[in-house]
């Protein structure tokens, strides 16, 4: 989670350690460690040592006395302890002023371990600090009033009683893959005794789509990549969803680099839901995951019938669809869906980051369980290991989904800017904050594992084993989260990468579940589509104990009992349904319920004769006096004429043709109707191959075409032509002279009186001319001669530019241009305008454009997309940038940058490699004649296309 989420005031957030989650532990010795009466501790002069409160009688206490700590004060005493470890801190207290608890401050060696809140109770009671680490030697321990008003009577220092970290390997979900089962039994076996590592990669296209950027920073420093790769399906959503490659990063990870996949879900909801229509498309910018800019509803999320539970399921169903093809390549993922809930806390909803929060715990439990039981039932899904991520504050077990729909408890620790509590300042914080590792581990009486999902520092390999901090994993956020000396000291992350404590992605084993494959025999076959030689083809089985689901050719499944059957382990493919494939080789997959399905190459012949006809070639003449009816002779070999088809349409016999014998009569009266060009006659016999008669159908009644005069310009890199209407004609083809007098057409087939040659050199000469034609004949016009020459004009400004984003082939086209004034007075820079050549690939798509930094202002940029009335090479689009008069003028010798990005509103891929102005190389400004700029209109920088 980014920064923002974590920045909450210190008073919440200290009251993290609150006593809501913990249970006094029963130590091991009959005798704690330590004990010391109140009275006997050091107390500030504000303390006072009392048996009664206002002449009432406090009976029960031990010792001579109690302590009554009023609106100040503090409690300090040492205790001496043989090693550095983690230790039980506890009070014998009464506090019966307040219901809603009593605020005090514990410190430990003058560093702040956070806020307590005391609980109301009229009797002595005993409180835990929870588990703290103390040094070996003589610690200090101080108790300071917060809100103060309580009672102590003693406090006792034990060793601290730790849980065994020894969960059952079993999931919540009993059909659960055999992959995911794998991973479970694995993650349960390093639990408590290693820390896997991980990492969060960017998402979005961050890092200029470099996903690999954090874990190439520190494979660098370490040596080491981290086992667990963080993911995210927020941009699979219902609103701007796009193609990221998540997915296909997913099962790189787990399959092909042997890693562990966890995947969290900021799935996004509109800003103004009221009008929002269900299925509509909605820009990125529209839509938020935070609850305060948003109208919906979340306590309708689980009604159904309603608008905001109808989203939900829209949502769900993009999730599911990514989950499923992870389940389809064998991988598992742990899922972190609605992660955070509790936010800043409070039962509520009150201290909420996310929208899937707003309507409280009771709410938040509600849909989890509707998701759980959507992914598993609904879609099936159960390569899923189900995260919930936790906090700990008092009213932090209100918001657990309970043992049967979570199998691990996370918790993201952000404490190295805000709310530390080692002490320190201006360095990372290494803290291992095993308290609250316990505290969360007693929410599920350490039945379900506990992992850091999210954070900012590592922790220290020292603080981790000293303080037996169990943490099944880390997972840093990306960015400086890592790679910020001000958040993870590389010296301090190189150890913990090399040591023995943490397993790397090189020390996983294989997780991945051999499942034995079914065979089939044969494997190749032969069919004969001659009657005579048809035969059924039988197929013998090897299970290998699993079972036949079906058989499919291509993406269409056989029926069984009619196109095969089956018995035992013997498939026979029938030869009804072998006779009607077509001609070549038939593959059909035999889909067995798990392993690789095998596949049954069928090729298909046929040895029927087939018929044959003269001639397969002709020509007929529209012209009344030369129209001729077409003879054709048939060699039947065996087999009967069922009919003649043009295409898809079958003459009429009687009509269109006669048949005598073996003589077949193409009449002229259908010749007559068909058009100038190709008509192909298919020949339909019963068996074998049938024939084709080509008929070239030409007019000679159609006048030559009259005469045309080509004239034309020469540009930069190109020739402008334009001709007179030929009368008559019914297209043009434009030639060029390529020497020793002949010509090659360069453009055919146009039916306009303009082309341009834009496949010109500069300094050449070439000779032009034009034909037009019709079915009668051509004629030719004139030869011209033209030399194209450069038309760059350079002026008052220039244009220097690199490609934000260089692969080939992407959802945004996102240029950086710098334009400098290199004239001596100031440019307005309402006059300027500048041009990006681009190829728009899908002319129906709806394109935007974001302006995400300029010097002069983002919100003094235009831009405007314009279709060119010609097509150039690499261009048929471009996107010129204005400027408001807010953005002033520029002076001279000086220069502004600017950073455009262009998308479809659909998000689906440009391609830039052909894109005129677009550059494949460079990360920094270069002067780009490639684009243009202009001054009130007037060409100044750069060549046009």
């Amino acid at each position: 989670m980014k920064n923002w989420f974590k920045k909450a005031s210190s008073m919440l957030l200290t009251l993290s350690l609150l006593i809501g989650l913990i249970t006094v532990p029963a130590h091991a010795a009959t005798t704690p460690l330590f004990t010391i009466e109140a009275e006997n501790a050091t107390l500030t002069s504000d303390l006072q040592v009392a048996t009664s409160i206002y002449g009432t009688a406090k009976p029960g206490y031990t010792g001579t006395g109690f302590v009554w700590m009023q609106s100040s004060g503090t409690i300090s005493f040492t205790v001496t302890v043989p090693t550095t470890g983690l230790y039980s801190i506890t009070t014998r207290y009464m506090q019966e002023l307040s219901t809603d608890g009593r605020l005090q401050y514990l410190t430990i060696n003058g560093v702040s371990k956070g806020s307590f809140m005391l609980p109301y109770t009229t009797t002595w009671s005993n409180f835990d600090f929870g588990y703290q680490k103390l040094t070996a030697g003589t610690n200090t321990i101080q108790l300071q009033a917060g809100w103060g008003f309580a009672y102590f009577d003693s406090f006792t220092v034990d060793y601290a009683n730790l849980d065994p970290l020894n969960p059952p390997a079993t999931l919540t979900d009993s059909q659960a893959t055999p992959q995911t089962q794998l991973l479970m039994n694995y993650l349960t076996g390093v639990y408590g005794d290693h820390i896997v590592s991980g990492q969060q990669e960017i998402y979005g296209g961050g890092n200029n789509g470099n996903y690999e950027l954090e874990f190439d920073w520190i494979h660098n420093l370490t040596g080491k990549y981290p086992a667990i790769r963080g993911f995210d399906f927020m941009n699979y959503n219902p609103l701007y969803g796009w193609e990221d490659g998540t997915t296909n990063r997913v099962i790189d990870w787990v399959n092909n680099r042997g890693g562990i996949a966890t995947a969290s879900w900021h799935i996004n909801v509109p800003k103004n839901f009221t009008s929002y229509t269900l299925g509509q498309a909605v820009d990125w910018k529209d839509a938020t995951y935070k609850p305060t800019e948003t109208d919906f509803n979340t306590a309708n999320a689980v009604v159904p019938g309603t608008k905001e539970y109808q989203y939900l399921q829209l949502a769900i169903q993009d999730l599911a669809e990514q989950l499923q093809i992870l389940q389809n390549n064998d991988v598992p993922i742990m899922l972190r869906p609605f992660h955070e809930a509790e936010g800043n806390g409070g039962a509520n909803g009150e201290g909420a980051w996310f929208w899937w929060a707003k309507a409280g715990a009771v709410v938040y439990k509600q849909m989890w369980n509707m998701l759980y039981t959507e992914l598993t039932q609904t879609y099936g899904l159960h390569n899923i290991i189900w995260i919930y991520n936790s906090y700990t504050y008092s009213t932090s077990p209100q918001w657990y989904p309970g043992d049967d729909k979570v199998d691990i408890v996370g918790y993201d620790k952000y404490n190295t800017v805000y709310n530390r509590t080692d002490g320190l300042s201006g360095v990372p914080n290494e803290d291992a904050i095993s308290s609250i590792f316990y505290q969360l581990v007693n929410l599920t009486s350490g039945k379900k594992m506990v992992a850091m999902t999210e954070n900012d520092t590592i922790p220290s390999l020292q603080n981790l084993t000293e303080e037996k901090a169990g943490w099944l994993y880390f997972c840093p956020w990306y960015g400086e989260f890592i790679t910020s000396s001000a958040n993870n000291n590389p010296t301090t992350l190189t150890t913990l990468y090399q040591s023995d404590y943490v397993i790397t992605l090189d020390e996983l084993p294989n997780l991945k579940v051999s499942v034995p494959s079914s065979s089939i025999t044969p494997t190749s076959a032969s069919f004969d589509k001659k009657t005579a030689n048809q035969a059924d083809i039988t197929v013998t089985m090897t299970l290998n104990g699993n079972t036949l689901s079906g058989i499919k050719n291509g993406s269409t499944s056989l029926v069984s009992g009619t196109d095969y059957t089956v018995t035992g382990t013997t498939v026979t493919i029938k030869k009804s349904y072998l006779a009607a494939q077509a001609v070549g080789t038939t593959n059909l997959t035999f889909d067995f319920n798990a392993g690789t399905d095998p596949v049954l190459a069928v090729s298909v012949v046929d040895t029927t004769p087939s018929s044959t006809i003269t001639p397969t070639s002709a020509s007929f003449d529209k012209n009344t006096a030369n129209q001729a009816d077409i003879a054709v002779t048939l060699t039947l070999n065996g087999n009967t004429l069922s009919g003649i088809k043009n295409g898809s349409t079958s003459l009429v016999s009687g009509t269109d043709y006669t048949v005598s014998g073996t003589a077949v009569t193409i009449k002229k009266s259908y010749l007559a109707a068909q058009a100038v060009g190709t008509t192909n006659l298919t020949f339909d016999f019963s068996a074998g191959t049938d024939p084709v008669l080509a008929v070239s159908v030409v007019d000679t009644t159609v006048a030559l075409p009259g005469a045309l005069t080509l004239s034309g310009t020469a540009g930069n890199a190109q020739a402008a032509l334009t001709w007179t209407a030929s009368s008559g004609a019914t297209s043009y083809k434009v030639e060029r002279a390529t020497g020793s007098g002949t010509y090659a057409a360069i453009a055919s087939g146009l039916t306009a009186l303009t082309y341009t040659d834009s496949t010109a050199v500069n300094g050449t000469l070439y000779n032009y001319r034009v034909v037009a034609s019709n079915s009668g004949g051509s004629t030719t016009s004139n030869v011209i001669s033209l030399t194209p020459a450069s038309t760059t004009s350079t002026g008052s400004l220039k244009i220097q530019m690199y490609s934000g984003n260089t692969t080939d082939s992407s959802n945004t086209i996102a240029p950086r241009i710098k334009l400098v004034n290199t004239g001596t007075t100031a440019l307005d820079l309402t006059t300027v305008k500048l041009r990006y050549y681009y190829t728009v690939d899908a002319t129906n798509k709806t394109q935007a454009f974001w302006c995400d930094w300029a010097g002069i202002g983002s919100s003094n940029v235009t831009g405007t997309f314009v279709t060119m009335a010609s097509a150039k090479t690499g261009a048929d689009t471009y996107f010129e940038i204005g400027f408001t008069s807010g953005a002033g003028s520029l002076a001279a010798g000086a220069s502004t940058e600017i950073q455009i990005r262009i998308a479809r509103t659909d998000w689906t891929n440009y391609t830039q490699s052909n894109d005129y102005s677009f550059s494949s190389t460079g990360s920094s400004y270069v002067d780009w004649t490639k684009m243009t700029g202009y001054v009130n209109g007037s060409l100044q920088w750069g060549i046009e296309p």
